[in-house]
């Protein structure tokens, strides 16, 4: 399958609607069909903006999701979940969330929900974009965490007896995750790993390497599969120096088809990065700043893009915003949106480039 030349995408989660917001903190008050019509009408909602928007790659908006990660955990057998986080009260922060202990062997029997949730998302998104006359280029991204970044709420016990013996446990859960996924005709996924990015400064990038490539392998090459490289995003908030030299030349190995970078609230420090990932990956670059109220003009956005234009050629290129949506309120998300996709399409007219023509790029390898 083939796709536009400075194509525009998200990293997966969307903000919540109000009214969900509102229904997650009194859930006991609705029945099983309640809470599914909750989801289904998320969904929807989360699809009609990003499709509204224009972009060329959409999400569920990880609407099933309270948080891109931890939800994750309520499929997990083995664990003991924490009912209260250790900090209540001051600034929010990452020691908010909370840390689970691990009692028997980890395991998933019923998945980790990302195949209902891709499912689902195709479902919903097939009547709309019928309804809209969308072009049947747009693609449909489920966004699965790595294992690494899955161990990080766990406590390492006897079984288990560090970070990396946690992360070999989850591995082989993601994986099947992953091969599910494609099977069930995912054919683009998004593997998070900001965990790597955010400590690869104290531990041996080529390690995170190693650890990321055999949890891909079996999909490698059967979807167009990119990970999401970021320093933190927990209530608009980094957890880690926020440099990418620690992490190459080592990343370059991942076995993935596209690396995305946070650029635009770092005032795209670093940016000549993106020239060597360009080398032998396409590259997403993170445009718009989900940690920022200010919306960023088409101009802006339409500049920002020029700029990654002087380090990689269009054929390599993507933009979406820096991290997910969760984090930011919708009415900005959709302006901010709109926004990027309009200041794209502005740098595309200038060069010519028809909207429908596309790069000649297989996202499906052979």
């Amino acid at each position: 399958m083939t796709q536009p030349l400075l194509r525009t995408t998200v990293i997966g989660s969307y903000p919540f609607p109000g009214w969900l917001e509102f229904a997650c903190q009194n859930l006991d008050k609705f029945g099983e069909a309640d809470r599914e019509e909750l989801i289904e009408d998320a969904v929807t909602a989360a699809i009609r903006d990003q499709l509204e928007a224009g972009l060329d790659v959409i999400t569920d908006g990880e609407q099933t999701r309270l948080d891109f990660n931890l939800s994750f955990y309520g499929f997990l057998e083995g664990i003991e979940l924490e009912s209260a986080p250790p900090r209540r009260f001051g600034p929010p922060a990452h020691d908010q969330r909370g840390r689970h202990k691990i009692v028997a062997e980890l395991r998933a029997p019923r998945g980790l929900g990302a195949v209902r949730d891709f499912e689902r998302l195709k479902r919903l998104a097939a009547p709309i974009l019928s309804a809209i006359g969308q072009q049947p280029s747009t693609r449909l991204k489920a966004s699965v965490p790595g294992p690494y970044t899955l161990s990080g709420r766990l406590i390492p016990n006897q079984r288990y007896q560090d970070r990396y013996a946690v992360t070999e446990a989850l591995l082989p859960i993601v994986r099947d995750e992953l091969m599910s996924l494609v099977r069930a005709g995912c054919q683009e996924i998004c593997v998070d790993e900001p965990s790597m990015s955010c400590y690869a400064h104290r531990e041996d990038p080529n390690r995170f390497v190693e650890i990321f490539n055999r949890a891909v392998d079996p999909i490698y090459r059967r979807c167009r599969l990119s990970t999401h490289l970021c320093f933190g995003n927990f209530k608009g908030h980094a957890v880690g120096p926020r440099r990418y030299a620690p992490m190459f030349p080592a990343f370059h190995d991942f076995l993935v088809d596209e690396i995305h970078v946070e650029m635009a609230s770092r005032e795209f420090a670093e940016l000549e990065i993106i020239g060597e990932i360009a080398k032998k990956k396409d590259v997403a670059v993170g445009i718009i700043d989900v940690k920022s109220y200010y919306v960023e003009t088409v101009e802006d956005v339409a500049e920002r893009v020029r700029f990654c234009m002087k380090h990689a050629p269009a054929e390599r290129l993507s933009f979406a915003p820096d991290c997910g949506l969760s984090q930011t309120a919708r009415w900005a998300a959709k302006q901010k949106l709109k926004n990027m996709v309009e200041g794209v399409k502005k740098v595309r007219n200038e060069l010519g480039i028809d909207q429908s023509l596309t790069s000649g790029k297989a996202g499906v390898r052979d």
